[in-house]
């Protein structure tokens, strides 16, 4: 296998934008027609996923050891499609055919082995990770929504309840798929330690345009049937020995994990085995503060600290600005892990002004998927 020749030929694809992904989802969809109801009726979303994909894929073919864990993530979440081993055989098949369509006679005999050799690699990689979750998990848990808060106008706290026990640790994340919007999952982050009922509190934020996010937070009510995920993500958690301080970092509904944690440190018994906390909660205008009378209560805590700041409003009292700028300002924050969760956009800028303020990047956690970022909630 030549990755510079995978690399390559991929980029000249790649040139033809969305006619790309149109070709081979045509071609999936004549040729195996059974699998057009895995998907979404619109495919627009679904089409950037691909060439997402595809092109982390192609682009690390070099060191394919590398991209594992995401390619492992990604086979654990199709089982939510009810994909299963021969499907991937239909995908593959239309993935070369795309391939020989766009680059012509740029496509060799010996460049088809590759990309065939390469596409089963990555395949089989999926497979086994998916048929290894199928032996101690389901491919996702009803649920139902007991009560639905709109605490502003941009956000809905919504509580759910599986019907069966979902086990997930604060900062993980969870897929959510509501009635309204059938196979359109979207990620989203529990707000509180695991209760002894099983339910789960979702923030979720309101994105203009969003096709899950408006009628998630316009729509649903107690009752409602949901579809949840297994949780995800390694990377956005306490520290896990030590009392080394922490600062949070939240921008939107990016706060959820991050009072997931509260609630689990403050549920420890022995006040030496708490960190100092501080925690900086960004968000346009002073209304979409939503915790922010909770967060002022638990400022009794010897052990927490709470900074609000407001980044639009020029008439706010308290901190204005970038959260991240704020946050690195407040520093100097060596000694300390760092927590960051918001926009993809938020946490970069985030990341950039702590590192520039002179806080290690080992320091500093956050999380990502692949092509998609953890915050409170997605699209």
């Amino acid at each position: 296998m030549d990755p510079a020749a995978l690399k390559n030929s991929w980029a000249l694809v790649a040139k033809s934008g969305d006619e790309v992904p149109l070709f081979f989802y045509s071609h999936l969809f004549l040729s195996h027609p059974e699998v057009r109801e895995m998907f979404p009726v619109s495919m627009a979303a679904q089409r950037d996923k691909l060439v997402g994909a595809l092109g982390a894929v192609v682009s690390n073919a070099a060191q394919l050891d590398e991209v594992v864990p995401f390619l492992q993530q990604l086979g654990r979440d199709h089982r939510r499609f009810s994909v299963i081993a021969e499907h991937y055989s239909a995908v593959g098949a239309s993935l070369l055919a795309t391939l020989q369509h766009f680059l012509g006679a740029a496509w060799t005999s010996e460049l088809a082995a590759d990309w065939a050799e390469a596409y089963g690699l990555v395949a089989t990689v999926m497979v086994q990770a998916a048929e290894e979750s199928a032996e101690e998990t389901p491919a996702w848990w009803p649920g139902e929504v007991l009560g639905v808060d709109r605490r502003t106008m941009d956000v809905t706290i919504v509580q759910i309840r599986p019907h069966e026990p979902l086990a997930y640790q604060p900062g993980q994340s969870v897929a959510l798929e509501i009635p309204y919007r059938p196979r359109r999952w979207r990620y989203f982050s529990p707000a509180n330690a695991p209760r002894d009922d099983g339910s789960i509190e979702l923030h979720i934020g309101l994105v203009p345009g969003g096709q899950v996010s408006g009628p998630a937070v316009r729509s649903l009510k107690p009752g409602d049937p949901v579809r949840l995920g297994a949780a995800v993500g390694d990377t956005l958690k306490l520290p896990d020995h030590g009392r080394k301080d922490i600062l949070m970092v939240a921008g939107g509904t990016g706060l959820a994990p991050l009072r997931a944690m509260l609630e689990q440190l403050d549920r420890r018994t022995q006040p030496a085995d708490i960190p100092r906390v501080h925690l900086f909660h960004g968000a346009r205008m002073p209304w979409n503060l939503y915790e922010h009378k909770q967060l002022t209560r638990l400022t009794q805590r010897p052990w927490f600290s709470y900074t609000p700041v407001v980044s639009d409003d020029r008439s706010y009292p308290g901190q204005r600005g970038l959260v991240g700028s704020v946050a690195a300002e407040h520093g100097p924050w060596t000694g300390h892990t760092a927590l960051v969760c918001g926009s993809p956009s938020m946490v970069a800028h985030t990341v950039d002004e702590l590192t520039g303020a002179g806080t290690p990047a080992a320091d500093i956690r956050f999380e990502s998927f692949g092509t998609t970022t953890s915050a409170g909630g997605q699209q």
